[in-house]
């Protein structure tokens, strides 16, 4: 386990999140040409492209770009209710994942 590991899952996670994209880019459009054609005289069909940039600006307008939102908030109530054994050992296997590193490692690198 180690870098090696950790690298695959994020390749995984990354293509998940393009697929995701795609596949709610798709049923955006759909969703558009079926509904709103019928529903507002004067409405025409969009295209793919179209229903991405909809996707987008309907996420800047009502979702915001806030983080990672109440999951952050889910962690660290998880990390409150840990002994401190439990919690030293999370954070030493968090530190290997994705190039992370410590706080100590950090501020123990001399300053040039």
């Amino acid at each position: 386990m180690g870098m090696n590991c950790c690298k695959g899952k994020c390749w995984k996670i990354g293509a998940l999140v393009v697929v995701g994209i795609a596949a709610l880019g798709w049923v955006v459009m759909a969703l558009w040409n079926w509904l709103m054609p019928a529903l507002f005289a004067g409405t025409r069909e969009i295209d793919y492209v179209h229903a991405l940039g909809l996707l987008v600006l309907s996420k800047i307008l009502f979702g915001g770009f806030r983080g990672h939102g109440c999951h952050g908030r889910w962690h660290r109530h998880r990390l409150e209710n840990m002994t401190p054994e439990e919690r030293e050992k999370f954070q030493t296997g968090m530190r290997g994942c994705c190039g992370g590193r410590s706080r100590n490692e950090v501020s123990d690198t001399p300053k040039e």
